[in-house]
């Protein structure tokens, strides 16, 4: 009687152990299903529905020299990065030199943080001197009469957000048409793309924002 109690109590632990087994097993395929196959269709859904150019009614990667990452993310390929700079303007100033296609943010004891940025392409390039005079967070976009001149099937106000060619922050140059503003394309930091406007990465753009403010001196440099 023994016998037989103790090989039950064997038999039903060895039955309990391999159900433990299987259900692991289901549950690691479901996750990697899910991470594999789910959350890569869900990936994909996003991209094709939600894809903020076209939604439009018009694809604003053509308006702003996007290319095919235009609503991706990550870091500038040209590093933020301290370095020292001869300049004879005082701290707080910004230089834009397009030639170089980077930004600096003076800094005191003759250092500046450099930036990596987008230019305007050959026909959008100019100089001069101005002041920031405005500061905008997700700003929304109203394309000048010029670019809807040439862009008829542009719209004529794009609220801020994601959809937002403009990106995250936006820093504005005295009275001009143009600005200093983020981007979601960082393979065009470095490159002459733009009609005027100094384009940055999000991250680099919101940095940049945080550290400087409204009266601030810009000087772009051709």
């Amino acid at each position: 009687m023994t016998r037989i109690f103790a090989f039950l109590i064997a038999a039903l632990f060895v039955v309990a152990s391999a159900c433990q087994v299987q259900a692991q097993g289901y549950n690691q395929g479901y996750y990697q299903g899910y991470r594999s196959g789910y959350h890569q269709g869900y990936t994909q859904d996003f991209n094709q529905d939600f894809d903020p150019g076209l939604s439009q009614g018009f694809d604003s990667r053509d308006v702003m020299g996007g290319g095919p990452h235009f609503f991706g993310t990550g870091s500038s390929p040209i590093p933020r990065t301290m370095v020292y700079l001869d300049t004879r303007y005082p701290p707080g100033t910004i230089i834009v030199n397009t030639a170089e296609r980077r930004l600096y943010l003076v800094q005191p004891n003759g250092m500046a943080l450099r930036y990596g940025i987008g230019v305007g392409r050959d026909g959008f390039r100019w100089s001069g001197v101005h002041h920031v005079s405005a500061k905008k967070v997700w700003p929304g976009w109203t394309p000048p009469a010029d670019m809807l001149r040439r862009r008829p099937d542009l719209p004529r106000h794009m609220a801020g957000g994601i959809e937002n060619p403009l990106g995250a922050r936006a820093i504005y140059l005295g009275s001009t048409l143009y600005r200093i503003h983020g981007s979601n394309e960082p393979e065009t930091i470095g490159q002459a793309v733009s009609s005027g406007c100094f384009r940055m990465t999000n991250e680099d753009v919101v940095d940049l924002y945080n550290r400087v403010s409204v009266g601030a001196t810009v000087v772009v440099k051709n």
